[in-house]
Order: structure tokens, then sequence, then C-alpha cells
């Protein structure tokens, strides 16, 4: 029997999320006027945060199983902003409130802004749906 590589890891994961995170972004600062594509792409970040944070969760137990607690505990904190910007997001999509949306685009800006992007990769059909299943979520 052979071995078997998970080639899909956390990091891995994590990166591909933040990539889709920072195309989202860009693609909603060119955007004139929130239109249900809007809506999609930004109930999409919310999938993707989520996803980030069970990353980080996951890689937080595997420090821990090691009896290293303080790096599981560092990781947690240096990325608890994926928690935050998560509920923001729902309960921006929650209230309707779009107004609100600026300053958490500049916020989440601040941490995926780094990403180079010089073709975009990710289709439409990424995000397509994604307002309709997250309010149905909530």
């Amino acid at each position: 029997m052979s071995r078997i590589i998970n080639t899909e890891d956390p990091g891995k994961i994590r990166n591909q999320q933040l990539r889709t995170c920072a195309e989202i972004l860009r693609h909603l600062s060119t955007k004139p006027e929130l239109d249900d594509e809007a809506k999609d792409m930004i109930a999409h970040l919310v999938y993707c945060l989520r996803i980030i944070g069970e990353t980080i969760e996951h890689a937080s137990e595997v420090w821990e199983k090691r009896n290293y607690w303080v790096k599981a505990e560092e990781l947690r904190r240096d990325w608890d902003w994926t928690h935050k910007m998560t509920h923001d997001i729902e309960q921006l999509v929650k209230s309707g409130d779009w107004v609100k949306f600026p300053a958490i685009l500049a916020g989440l800006f601040q941490h995926v802004g780094n990403i180079k992007i010089k073709k975009f990769t990710r289709e439409s059909d990424t995000w397509q749906g994604a307002y309709q299943k997250l309010v149905g979520e909530l």
C-alpha cells in the first residue's frame, strides 16, 4: 500500500480563500453601484472567512496536541479578525444596511490588500447565489 499525501493542508486552503477575498474586493472596488452580483460577492466573503477560521482552529489544535500552547494561542489571536469580520458582514447582510459596507471593506482590505493580483483567476460562478444562501442561513 502506498502512502497517502494530503495536498490540501490548512495553510494552502487559507491562502486560496485569502486570494478569493482579495479578488472579490478588487471586483467590488470597480462596481459603481450595489447590484445583485455585488451582494453575492459580499455574501461569499462570509463563506471564505468561515473557511479561514476553520483552518486556523484546525492548525491551533495540531499545535496544542504537540503541547505548543503559546503558539496555538498566538495563531488564534493573530487570526481573530476573521471571526469579527465574519460577524460584521453577516450583520450587514441581515440588516440590509449597505451604507456600512465601505467601512467593513476597508477593514478587510487591510488584511488582504497585500495580496498581489496580476490576473483574476476566480470566475463569477464562484460567488453566484451566495447571497440567497446566506440569507437563508440567517
